[in-house]
């Protein structure tokens, strides 16, 4: 593979830290590089120094003649006077960039939503970044350094980018340099991944889970050095003390297989323990969302009630779907009953309705139609987007916040529930002692996300919504995080881009999708995210009009095939929704059993596993059978 560019001796140095001593690289056709690393040390201007857009204080870079480097920084440097158009393809005629398949390809990938001619100033900062790619892809460049590509993007934007940048060099041709915290996307792109921390760079063969193989491996052999090092320290010590000489034996270390380093590691999760700790905290009832629907603006009112059951009734009324004034009906016809810790993400593209979603679930939307019930001990949190939290603490040091706080916070379940402490929350969260003195306004993004995220969980809800809370981490406080949330044993609902903490965090996930009708329904995804996006392009790729009498056509069945697909296909919505009932009933008798009889509640937790599994089968067909019939 030929060369194209390389570093030599880099050093670059900041006036209260060095952030690189001597670094030296080579990037050759092929390649193609993750950048990881924990925020701060260096990742951003490691790509800027490779590609030429910052220059170190010593050392250097050299390029082959003729590489063609192309570079998506983190700062929008679009200016607001022009248009689409003219940001992506400039001043080429229609029919040059019409007749480029991969200008086209791009386009259709990141702008089929956004007029063509539509001034840059008017768009958001998520619509701002979307272009600002497609005018780096569109180019053709030997190499492409990517900063933070996946901000703002959608897990539908997200995988055709990958799936871009897999095709559009062959297999030795090419380089590309990426920085990101979505471990997915390293996963699915990267052939190599390279770790930036203590002012070197450590390189790894392969995408981020072969990097985290890799990782373990040599943090497990740093600590057998160490342990060598202190018995030898130690019984050293021990002859001097004697004053005689000891006999040893030199301990013996070996790297274990893949499956041998992970066999002594438990569940991520103790699911029986946490679900039997959430019903004791919730009881049988969470937020059942009742044939609700939403429509804005809504010409009706709601109206709360409570019964005497112990659960409170939001009943809406006014506006229909579809109907009413100009309203725009954003969902219809849902219905999902949330039972003591579920664990669920929800997915759907900007606009389908996510936050409406949310909003029943918290209380601060109102349906226009339906009902939701509550339990009378539900205490719903949401982490949002903005940073609401931390106002009121703005000017106060991190050690001020907590201390008003609560005095311990419960994590875990059954035998391993661990007492901690605000300040040890913290410390699991990354901050260390010296930055409990710095007031929250001077906080980087991501320790402010990280404490907001702490005096949620210490207000000690048993219903968590986190909204995008992936935004602003590091790779390495994701893990922790991810660690923290598995000891969480209340119901948790996630809306995130980040398609790797959305598997990771959640059993289970939803969609929002547009009906006939354009109004968004609840739809349960068991194939996962996956399945979203074979959903996702069937809608998009589906023509814009379509009668009943041609969709027997599009589906490649007719006559008897098609009556017998129609057969089984009710068939199984019928056998889906009476496991769905009978499992949401095993849920809810988990409250009426004996909270110590473990092992009741373990046989309980397996019937119900093993039936939420024939679900899964029985959607998987009754999928395929839908994606015949058309």
């Amino acid at each position: 593979m030929a060369h194209l560019l390389g570093a030599e001796a880099l050093h670059l140095e900041y006036p209260t830290r060095v952030v690189f001593d001597a670094v030296t690289l080579g990037i050759e056709e092929g390649d193609r590089i993750g950048i990881v690393g924990r925020n701060g040390d260096g990742k951003s201007s490691l790509l800027g120094m490779l590609a030429g857009t910052k220059e170190p204080d010593s050392g250097r870079v050299t390029v082959r003649g003729g590489t063609r480097i192309g570079v998506l920084d983190q700062a929008d440097t679009l200016p607001d006077d022009i248009t689409i158009g003219a940001a992506v393809v400039g001043d080429m005629a229609e029919h040059e960039w019409a007749g480029d398949a991969r200008v086209r390809d791009v386009i259709e990938g990141l702008l089929t939503d956004l007029p063509w001619d539509a001034q840059i100033g008017s768009l958001s900062g998520g619509q701002r970044r979307r272009v600002s790619l497609a005018k780096l892809l569109t180019g053709d460049w030997d190499v492409i350094a990517l900063d933070e590509p996946t901000n703002h993007l959608d897990v539908e934007a997200i995988t055709w980018l990958a799936g871009h940048l897999k095709k559009r060099w062959s297999a030795n041709a090419g380089a590309l340099l990426v920085v990101t915290h979505d471990r997915w996307f390293l996963d699915e792109i990267c052939t190599e991944t390279w770790e930036v921390h203590d002012r070197i760079v450590e390189p790894f063969e392969g995408g981020y889970a072969a990097y985290i193989l890799q990782r373990v491996e040599r943090d497990r052999m740093a600590a057998a050095t160490e342990a060598k090092r202190q018995n030898l320290a130690r019984k050293e010590l021990a002859w001097l003390r004697r004053g005689a000489p000891a006999r040893t034996s030199k301990p013996k270390f070996r790297i274990d297989a893949a499956n041998e380093l992970i066999a002594d590691v438990p569940e991520i999760r103790d699911k029986v323990s946490l679900q039997s700790l959430a019903v004791s905290r919730l009881g049988k009832d969470v937020v059942d969302l009742l044939d609700v629907g939403v429509t804005y603006p809504s010409t009706g009112s709601g109206t709360q009630t409570s019964t005497g059951s112990g659960t409170q009734t939001s009943t809406g009324s006014g506006t229909q779907a579809g109907s009413g004034a100009g309203g725009k009906t954003v969902l219809k016809d849902v219905e999902w009953r949330i039972a003591p810790g579920e664990r669920t993400g929800i997915l759907g593209v900007n606009g389908a309705g996510k936050s409406t979603l949310l909003g029943l679930i918290s209380g601060t939307v109102e349906p226009t139609e339906g009902r939701i019930k509550r339990g009378k001990t539900v205490q719903v949190r949401t982490l949002t987007q903005r940073l609401d939290e931390l106002l009121p603490h703005w000017n106060d040091p991190v050690r001020v916040v907590i201390s008003g706080l609560r005095t311990s916070y419960t994590l875990g379940a059954g035998s391993k529930a661990q007492e901690l402490t605000p300040g040890q929350l913290l410390e699991r969260l990354g901050f260390s002692s010296a930055q409990l003195s710095t007031p929250v306004k001077d906080l980087s993004g991501g320790q402010q996300r990280r404490l907001q995220l702490l005096l949620v969980l210490l207000d000690q809800p048993n219903v968590l919504i986190l909204d995008e809370p992936t935004n602003d981490m590091d790779t390495d406080m994701l893990a922790a995080i991810e660690d923290l949330l598995d000891s969480w044993s209340g119901t948790l609902l996630v809306v995130s881009h980040d398609r790797y903490f959305l598997e990771r965090v959640t059993d289970q996930q939803y969609a929002i999708l547009p009906g006939p009708d354009g109004a968004g329904r609840l739809r349960h995804l068991p194939g996962g995210v996956d399945e979203y996006l074979r959903l996702r392009q069937r809608v998009e790729s589906a023509p814009a009009t379509s009668t009943a009498a041609s969709a027997p056509a599009a589906s490649g069945l007719d006559g008897a095939a098609l009556r017998a697909a129609q057969k089984e296909a009710a068939a199984l919505e019928r056998r889906i929704q009476k496991l769905t009932q009978q499992v949401d009933a095993a849920k809810h008798a988990l409250a009426d059993h004996d909270q110590s009889d473990y092992a009741g509640l373990g046989e309980r937790m397996k019937a119900i596993t093993a039936q939420e599994a024939e679900i899964e089968e029985l959607e998987l067909r009754w999928f395929e059978l839908t994606e015949q019939i058309g």
